[in-house]
C-alpha cells in the first residue's frame, strides 16, 4: 500500500452514487505495483444533516462540491490502519471533522493523523458504529437503518471482488483477495482475525436483522442479492 498522503492527491475515481436515502458511495482505483485495487468510501447522513465518512478518498473538486451539497462532514470513520491513505487530508480539508478508529488501529492511524476516538455516539439511534469481534480490535463496521431496509458496512473481513482481470487480477486471487463469491480474504484470515469462533457469531447475528438488506464492502460489489444467506455462508467458512 502506499504511505499515508500528506496532500490531498486525486487518484482515479467514480462519481458519487446514492445507494439508499441519505446514503452515497464511491469506488476510486490504489496503483499497485501490478494492477489497481479497487477501494470504496460510503458517507452516510445523519439526522440533522450530519454527514458519516466511511473509509474517505480524496475525490476531484466537482465531487466533493458534490458530497458538500449533501451535508456537512463532520466524522471521518477510518475502519483500520490500512485505510488511512487520506485520513490527514481530510483532516487538514475539514478540520473541526472528528476521527474515529477501532482501538486496536489507533496507534497505526495516529502515525498519519491524530485520531479523536476509538467509538462514537452520532446523535442518531439509526447509525451505529461497532469494533467487529474478533479482529483484534482493528476492523470498525456501520449499521445503518432505513425504513425500506437496513444497510450493513464492512471494512476488510468481507471482500467481494469478481471482476478482477489480467495479471494483477490472478495476483489478487492468488493472494485470496478476489474470488467468485464474497469471502473472508486469506490475508484478513492471517493478520487480522484472532477469533474466528467471535467474528462468526457476529456474522450470523447480522445475518439474522431482519431488515437486512445489503453488505457494503471497502473492496469490490456491494452484496445485496440475499445478504443473510451470504453473511451465514461467510461464518461457516470460519467454523
Amino acid at each position: 500500500m502506499p504511505q499515508p498522503f500528506k496532500e490531498w492527491k486525486v487518484l482515479p475515481h467514480g462519481t458519487l452514487t446514492a445507494i439508499d436515502d441519505n446514503m452515497l458511495t464511491v469506488t476510486g482505483d490504489i496503483p499497485m505495483p501490478v494492477g489497481n485495487l479497487k477501494r470504496r468510501m460510503t458517507v452516510v447522513r445523519l439526522q440533522d444533516g450530519r454527514l458519516v465518512v466511511f473509509s474517505a478518498i480524496a475525490l476531484d473538486e466537482d465531487e466533493m462540491r458534490a458530497l458538500e451539497d449533501f451535508g456537512v462532514p463532520a466524522f471521518l470513520i477510518v475502519p483500520s490502519d490500512h485505510h488511512r491513505l487520506d485520513a490527514k487530508t481530510w483532516k487538514d480539508r475539514y478540520p473541526a471533522i472528528q476521527v474515529i478508529t477501532p482501538r486496536g488501529s489507533r496507534e497505526k492511524v495516529e502515525e498519519a493523523v491524530a485520531v479523536d476516538a476509538t467509538r462514537a455516539d452520532f446523535g442518531d439511534p439509526d447509525v451505529v458504529l461497532l469494533t467487529v469481534p474478533g479482529t483484534h480490535e482493528h476492523e470498525a463496521a456501520l449499521e445503518v437503518r432505513r425504513p425500506n431496509g437496513t444497510t450493513l458496512i464492512l471494512n476488510d473481513i468481507v471482500g467481494n471482488i469478481r471482476d478482477a482481470s489480467g495479471f494483477g487480477g490472478w495476483l489478487l486471487k492468488m493472494m485470496g483477495f478476489a474470488g467468485d463469491e464474497p469471502h473472508v480474504p486469506l490475508p484478513i484470515k492471517m493478520a487480522v482475525i484472532d477469533s474466528k469462533a467471535a467474528l462468526a457469531a457476529q456474522l450470523r447475528r447480522w445475518a439474522e436483522l431482519p431488515t437486512i438488506k445489503r453488505i457494503v464492502v471497502s473492496h469490490g460489489s456491494v452484496i445485496d442479492e440475499d445478504p443473510r444467506g451470504a453473511l451465514r455462508k461467510l461464518a461457516v467458512s470460519l467454523d
